[in-house]
Formats: structure tokens, C-alpha cells, sequence
């Protein structure tokens, strides 16, 4: 049996975040099902109401190989600590470049690591969501 993951954030703003972490992780916006040329389309169809175009938002691999990522509008904003969060890899001799180029596109950072386990940078998302940088 094969199970499929996908990764869910609750957002203020779907569409800007789920562009922040496409360009985090090299994603792209999901697009419409087969049959159709734009998700207007694909939603009327379905009979979805499209009065918030803002209400959801989804982010695939281009190359079908990791989760697909769904943003999905809540009321309530992020209040605590995450208990989960992603870590992200780049090239160890990239990563205070990677970092800054997470903060030009919203991100801050929170703190810095150079432990034995290994080297790090604790960061949030611009709705505050924890990831680390590896």
C-alpha cells in the first residue's frame, strides 16, 4: 500500500506564504486537474465557491518526488512554539547565503548553531512558522 504525504500549514495568507516556501524548497504552484487550463476553471466545475480566492493554496515538487504542501486559511494566528518543523538542506558552504536569501524573501532568523551533532540556522517563516536550515 503506498501512502502518500502531504504537508499541511494554517495561514493568514495562503497564496504569500505558499510562495515564500516554493522558493524555499524549489517548488512550484500546483497545477489544475487534468482537463482543465486554470483552477477557476477546474473550481467552477467542481462547484467550489471562489469568493475567497485566498482561501487555500498548494505547492508541488516540479519533479513528483517530494509532498505536496497545502496552505490553508485559518482566522486564528499562530500562537505558540511549533511541536513539528521542517529542516531544510542546502550546501554547508551555502548556508548563511541560503539564509540570507530566506530573510531578503521574509524570513528572520532566530539563531545561529555550530554544535557537534552539526551546524544550523533556526529561522521563521513570515507568519512565524520554526525551520531550520541545515
Amino acid at each position: 500500500m503506498v501512502h502518500a504525504l502531504q504537508i499541511t500549514f494554517d495561514a493568514a495568507d495562503p497564496r504569500g506564504l505558499g510562495g515564500f516556501w516554493g522558493e524555499v524548497l524549489g517548488y512550484v504552484e500546483e497545477p489544475p486537474p487534468p482537463g482543465f487550463t486554470t483552477w477557476d476553471e477546474a473550481l467552477d466545475a467542481m462547484g467550489i465557491d471562489r469568493s475567497d480566492a485566498n482561501r487555500a493554496y498548494a505547492i508541488v515538487d516540479p519533479d513528483g518526488v517530494g509532498p505536496r504542501v497545502f496552505f490553508l486559511k485559518v482566522p486564528e494566528h499562530k500562537s505558540a512554539k511549533n511541536r513539528m518543523h521542517l529542516d531544510v538542506h542546502t550546501e554547508p558552504d551555502r548556508l548563511r547565503a541560503r539564509a540570507d536569501e530566506l530573510v531578503a524573501l521574509g524570513a528572520q532568523v532566530v539563531r545561529e548553531f555550530d554544535e557537534p551533532e552539526g551546524r544550523w540556522i533556526t529561522l521563521l517563516d513570515p507568519e512565524g512558522n520554526e525551520f531550520c536550515l541545515h
